[in-house]
């Protein structure tokens, strides 16, 4: 197998579709937030994967495209729908309660933490000093958002939730790596309902158990809707085809685009406190995502 990576070219439509991707799940956090004071987490993020199953479904119905996956699709659709989607949801939604969605955008989307040291140690890619030098910059502009000063220490709570983020970009980056080393043979789009119906066989027995009286209520409904049929699909389908076909660096200083998006989102709509960090870090990560492009 080809080392890829540093060997890869950066195209813009690759580029377009990343871009794409980190807005709409950068905005959907603050979204998402505010649909929690009528909705409890899981059953949040359950409705999220079933909507998202079954608009991609019927779209691929209509266009005589759905079909089942075949054999090597599946180590994708398991990995995808386990890890980025199915696991990924639980912990962010479960985070999300206790956390503002600045934090939850901004310590979920750090990838880099661990796709660019897992793309060296398991597929052999080769990391260019210019993209080391980005992906600083890029965790200088996390670390600065994230703001580990403000964290409540003493909260073991509010430390498991900041834990659980953690991990949930580590399973997110494990599942790029995976549909890097075994690609699908058919297009991700068409396997993404199966995907998100995976998922369901983790989010549904995990609300059952933790949230057996929860759900959503009419004020959740719209944003449910929006997250499911638009940004959970289309979005989900940009940042795997994002990590699949970008270098590990540009992808994974890229998706920190995310955070920037949901902080400034999250202060629009929610008011939540936007100071020094926000614009430092922003300008930290955007210089990453300039050097990584250009490196």
């Amino acid at each position: 197998m080809s080392n890829g990576g540093e060997e890869r070219g950066v195209r813009l439509r690759d580029l377009r579709v990343l871009a794409l991707g980190v807005v709409l799940f950068g905005a959907g956090w603050p979204i998402t937030k505010d649909a929690l004071r009528d909705a409890t987490p899981l059953w949040f993020a359950t409705s999220r994967a079933g909507l998202a199953a079954l608009g991609v479904g019927l779209l691929l119905l209509a266009l005589g495209r759905l079909s089942w996956p075949g054999r090597r699709d599946w180590p994708a659709v398991l990995a995808v729908g386990l890890l980025q989607l199915g696991a990924f949801f639980a912990l962010t939604h479960v985070a999300l309660a206790a956390l503002p969605s600045g934090r939850i955008a901004v310590l979920s989307n750090v990838t880099i933490y661990w796709l660019v040291p897992l793309s060296v140690l398991v597929l052999g890619e080769r990391v260019s000093r210019v993209r080391w030098i980005a992906a600083a910059l890029a965790l200088a502009g996390a670390a600065v958002l994230l703001g580990p000063w403000s964290i409540d220490w003493s909260s073991p709570g509010v430390v498991l939730a900041n834990a659980l983020l953690v991990t949930a970009a580590l399973l997110w980056s494990i599942s790029i790596i995976t549909t890097r080393r075994l690609p699908p043979a058919r297009p991700m789009m068409e396997l993404l309902p199966f995907c998100f119906g995976v998922a369901l066989l983790v989010l549904v027995p995990l609300a059952l158990l933790r949230e057996p009286a929860g759900g959503l209520g009419l004020h959740a409904l719209p944003h449910a809707a929006f997250i499911g049929l638009v940004a959970a699909p289309v979005g989900t389908w940009c940042v795997i085809e994002a990590g699949r076909r970008l270098p590990s660096t540009v992808a994974s200083v890229g998706f920190m685009l995310g955070p920037v998006i949901g902080v400034a989102t999250g202060a629009l709509w929610l008011g939540e406190a936007v100071g020094w960090d926000v614009w430092l870090g922003g300008a930290l990560i955007a210089a990453g995502v300039v050097v990584a492009v250009r490196g």
